[in-house]
């Protein structure tokens, strides 16, 4: 049998770690690996218990939720965690610096309990999640404060094809998406969409779309 998915949930309000708790509890395929209420408490868990996901607020005292991501999974971590920051509309201004600090997705806390299974078996997997519509709005909005101001052109290591993948990641688009805007095959896209995070460093499609908005490649 599949060893389950464990999963930490770091969150300062006791009622919304109890929700989120016996959600997770209640698949079969998924473990609460511990609880806590602050970002400091969230690393020293997270190194010792070494949780497949940490479910990630970003309001938390003693530390906040993107510096203990950036703790956990930013650049130089030896031992990488994957971090789902769970946000709401009113703290997005915080989403794309925790995406920086190494997030490998975000969803907001009203998102429905089947949205948040999927989330957190998509970040244990490896994959990145992001909702297009709600990535567009959030990262979108601020783009003049992300992208470079010098006005110098970007020199990005990419052939023409693949700065055009890489601007429809930055909308947001699937794989399936993309092949069918391309009129090129999904295994094709995934092809491109490998070879970009290889050529630019990254690790996955959230830092694609971060990279993207920082290049002005989008508006």
């Amino acid at each position: 049998m599949t060893e389950p998915i464990r999963v930490l949930i770091c969150d300062d309000q006791v009622l919304i770690r109890t929700g989120l708790a016996t959600i997770i509890d209640a698949q079969p395929d998924l473990e609460v690996a511990g609880e806590c209420g602050d970002g400091r408490t969230a690393v020293d868990l997270a190194e010792r218990l070494r949780p497949d996901v940490v479910v990630m607020d970003i309001r938390m005292p003693v530390l906040d939720g993107i510096a203990a991501t950036r703790l956990l999974a930013g650049a130089g971590v030896p031992h990488p965690v994957k971090v789902l920051v769970v946000t709401t509309f009113n703290l997005d201004e915080y989403v794309y610096e925790a995406l920086r600090a190494g997030a490998s997705g975000f969803l907001l806390k009203d998102a429905p309990p089947d949205r948040l299974l999927h989330g957190i078996r998509t970040v244990a997997a490896g994959a990145a999640l992001l909702d297009p519509d709600v990535t567009r709005q959030l990262v979108g909005r601020y783009a003049a404060r992300i992208r470079p101001t010098d006005g110098k052109g970007p020199d990005i290591p990419l052939t023409p094809r693949e700065l055009e993948v890489l601007r429809l990641i930055a909308d947001g688009l699937s794989n399936n998406e993309i092949a069918a805007s391309l009129v090129i095959s999904r295994e094709t896209v995934k092809t491109f969409v490998s070879r970009i995070l290889t050529k630019l460093g990254l690790r996955d499609r959230v830092q694609a779309v971060v990279y993207a908005y920082r290049q002005g490649l989008v508006s």
